[in-house]
């Protein structure tokens, strides 16, 4: 009997199901490490939080000399791999320390990463992997040495834009690396990474066994082994083709075919072939990528049986965590920038070649979950507040309320920054009046307010059509600014929908990290994907804030052609 078959067998018999008793187990372990730092979140069989701890790059870790664990250098902005790894081992030790919980009883452990940031493992890495032992130290003492670089590329280098236009001239167009990959060629994703890499660091890429993302590095860490790609978090790279879940050969070779190259067609087509060996195959989400290193067993006290699902990206295990699982799910995060989620049937997304991004839903193999990145967020809807001459948000949320619906035509586009959704590179403010022609200023400060707040949401229910989202189901808020229930009012009647809040806290990632572990312990204990929403059934962790007012979603609606036809010209206005 091999040992998957004994880990099914040892389900069987403990008779584990969705929801167990709370207190003494099983327990599932997620982990977050994100630009700043790595937290871990520890929850019981009910969902419910019986651990949470964190530690900080740049605060607990000085010695590899970040900023907000980033090294930048101009365009350039990379991350120490080696800050990963020991940071796994500090947040357990604080684990095991606490002694809050029984270790052995976490079933199933997964991860969440940074988005687009990759990791270089050197050649004859998977033994020094393998050969970890409690006994010989930390695994920053024995996997040093293991990376063909000790700095791995993240999501803010900005460095590789001739690297994006090489591939999206070898591809066709950013349309067609759109309708392969679920986004057009971006800086920040790994395919221009590695293609700056194979161009400038060769020996570096030569060097190099396995490539993961630091969503796959972490689970690689845990079982001692190379941990798959999964195929949510594969979708930010520009590498695999989002329906089919394998690696694309024409944009494996554009990687390898960079500005400038003199290889041969048959050159290119066997250095193609040599990356998609050094990616590994990509997965699906819910994944066990193996059972826990004896490492693990021996210093935290972990169970041999435990399992280690594939890892994903933070922006889907965010999906995860907000509980985004159905067609028509929408999350909106309102933070500096806004962020918008919205959940799609695979058979019916269109990716766009100008903007957004179309991922694979992580704990739903049949929809996709669209993704905008909105720059103008809270940090606008503040200056344009002080601007005003409003000194509180109470103040704001009065005159706000004083206007209705549809602010009796006068619409606005506010690009204090340049904005990403849409793309509009300069910084400009836009009114038009109930003629739809533009003027300088508005008559008063309610209605400056009330259409900078209609513009915002306008403008994410609009570019959310645009890739697929037709008929929104329910609105899941985040961030900073969803205290505001005024705001999130506007977004009921623009979305036509109820709008809730999430009660579990703020490390929603980690969170939703802890939950796909429990969807892929639960996975291969059935022998079937098993829903998310089968595990939280009767988890109350959802507050109902605003309801649609039927009134004004009708004006809403009737608003959305002429506010795409404004904002276009807007976007070709001087």
């Amino acid at each position: 009997m091999n040992r998957v078959e004994h880990l099914v067998q040892h389900l069987q018999h403990e008779q584990i199901t969705a929801s167990p008793t709370a207190t003494s187990g099983p327990y599932y372990l997620g982990l977050d490490s994100s630009t700043q730092s790595l937290k871990v979140i520890v929850i019981d069989g009910a969902g419910n939080v019986v651990f949470e701890h964190g530690v900080n790059f740049e605060r607990d870790f000085p010695e590899y000399k970040t900023d907000a664990g980033v090294h930048k250098n101009g365009l350039e902005a990379t991350a120490p791999t080696m800050m990963f790894v020991q940071a796994v081992d500090t947040v357990l030790t604080a684990m095991y320390n606490a002694k809050k919980f029984d270790i052995s009883k976490i079933v199933a452990v997964s991860a969440s990463g940074q988005q687009h940031g990759s990791v270089y493992w050197k050649n004859g890495a998977k033994a020094m992997l393998a050969g970890m032992s409690a006994n010989k130290g930390t695994m920053k003492e024995q996997l040093k040495g293991a990376f063909a670089t000790p700095n791995g590329p993240i999501w803010m280098d900005s460095s590789t834009a001739a690297y994006c236009e090489r591939m999206e001239e070898l591809v066709g167009g950013p349309q067609n690396v759109a309708n392969i990959s679920g986004s057009r060629a971006y800086e920040r994703f790994t395919a221009s990474q590695i293609s700056k890499i194979f161009d400038t660091k060769k020996q570096v890429y030569n060097n190099t066994e396995r490539i993961s993302l630091v969503s796959s590095f972490l689970p690689s860490l845990l079982i001692g082994a190379y941990a798959p790609i999964d195929g949510s978090d594969a979708c930010g790279m520009n590498l695999m083709d989002i329906k089919s879940l394998q690696w694309n050969t024409d944009l494996l070779q554009a990687v390898v075919n960079p500005p400038g190259s003199k290889l041969t067609r048959d050159q290119v087509t066997i250095e193609a072939g040599l990356l998609k060996d050094k990616l590994g195959a990509p997965a699906l989400s819910h994944t066990n990528a193996g059972e826990i290193h004896s490492y693990f067993q021996q210093k935290y006290g972990f169970s041999k049986d435990c399992l280690i699902v594939c890892g994903s990206g933070d922006n889907p295990c965010t999906v995860a965590g907000l509980r985004l699982e159905r067609d028509g799910d929408v999350g909106i995060s309102l933070g500096t920038s806004d962020t918008v989620f919205a959940i799609i049937p695979t058979d019916k997304i269109a990716p766009s070649g100008d903007e957004g991004h179309m991922l694979r839903n992580p704990v739903d193999q049949n929809t996709c979950m669209a993704m905008l990145c909105i720059k103008n967020g809270s940090v606008t809807r503040d200056r344009v507040k002080n601007n005003a001459g409003v000194k509180t948000w109470p103040e704001f949320n009065s005159l706000l309320a004083s206007r209705g619906a549809g602010n009796e035509g006068n619409q606005g586009f506010f690009w204090l920054e340049p904005e990403i959704i849409p793309r509009y590179n300069n910084s400009a403010v836009f009114r038009f009046d109930t003629e739809g022609k533009q003027v300088e200023a508005f008559a008063d400060a309610a209605t400056e307010i009330r259409a900078l707040v209609e513009g915002q949401f306008l403008s994410m229910r609009v570019h959310a059509a645009k890739l697929g989202l037709k008929q929104p189901r329910r609105v899941i808020a985040t961030g900073g600014a969803s205290v505001n229930t005024a705001l999130l009012q506007v977004i009921a009647s623009v979305f036509n929908c109820d709008v809730f809040t999430a009660t579990a806290g703020p490390n929603t990632a980690a969170l939703g990290a802890a939950f796909r572990a429990v969807q892929g312990y639960l996975t291969l204990q059935s022998n079937r994907v098993v829903p998310l929403s089968s595990f939280l059934e009767g988890k109350e962790d959802l507050k109902l804030v605003a309801s649609p007012i039927v009134a004004q979603a009708k004006v809403y609606e009737s608003m959305l052609d002429r506010f795409s036809e404004l904002e276009q010209i807007a976007l070709t206005s001087k």
